[in-house]
């Protein structure tokens, strides 16, 4: 599960240079090229001027609080009772 805030592409800044990767014919990945983390998704003809931001990579993810869930349609049946299960502040053990 990857939070993701759309936001104007002219409004993110970014701090060295991601790898792209042309994921379909329009939508473009980007990841950092050095340990891989996924960062943005772009795709110009479906959503213009508007990069997808996973937010976890923000510098403060906090401020980009879940607003709503999407892409439910082909959510695996058990995320549904997710919020259901054991937590543990750490690694249990």
């Amino acid at each position: 599960m990857v939070g993701w805030a759309m936001v104007p592409t002219g409004q993110v800044t970014i701090q060295g240079e991601p790898t792209v990767y042309a994921s379909s014919e329009h939508g473009r990945r980007h990841f950092c090229g050095r340990c891989g983390t996924g960062l943005f998704y772009v795709n110009e003809k479906m959503l213009p001027g508007m990069i997808d931001v996973q937010t976890g990579t923000l510098d403060d993810p906090a401020a980009l609080p879940p607003q709503v869930h999407i892409q439910v349609a082909e959510r695996i049946a058990w995320m549904e009772d997710a919020h259901t299960l054991p937590r543990f502040e750490r690694y249990p053990g």
